[in-house]
């Protein structure tokens, strides 16, 4: 289950990040906050660049069940999701609820399946495989 989970929040955080790259106009809307001007979409391929490595680099260490590795990773990442509420938080003076539900929801989800990884490493080992 928990490997599922991370597997699939870095294929979405690796989306996001290329959607970013390609199209940052359309990324900025996703994310909670437009561009001002069109000289602002540098900053939002930098937001890309970003997001798709944090997602690349728990591939690696997925597909070696490093599970360790992957469960601290992954818990550090949750500073993203965490921070990217605050930043809209702040920005829109708490109005957005849309988008403060996306990343408060993806802060919740990813805490728990961090628990999940680390539950999981402290139960025997079912043939070094995740659950």
């Amino acid at each position: 289950m928990s490997f599922w989970s991370v597997l699939i929040l870095a294929l979405g955080i690796i989306y996001i990040g290329i959607r970013f790259i390609v199209h940052p106009e359309v990324g900025a809307l996703g994310y909670g906050i437009p561009f001002a001007n069109a000289h602002d979409a540098v900053y939002g391929k930098i937001k890309g660049v970003r997001d798709t490595f944090l997602g690349i680099v728990l591939l690696p260490l997925l597909w070696m069940r490093m599970r360790k590795a992957v469960a601290w990773a992954f818990t550090f990442a949750i500073v993203v999701p965490g921070f990217d509420f605050l930043i809209i938080f702040n920005y829109s003076n708490s109005k957005d609820i849309a988008h403060l539900l996306v990343h408060g929801i993806t802060a919740v989800v990813m805490l728990i399946t961090s628990f999940l990884l680390f539950y999981g490493i402290s139960q025997p080992k079912n043939n070094n495989r995740y659950e």
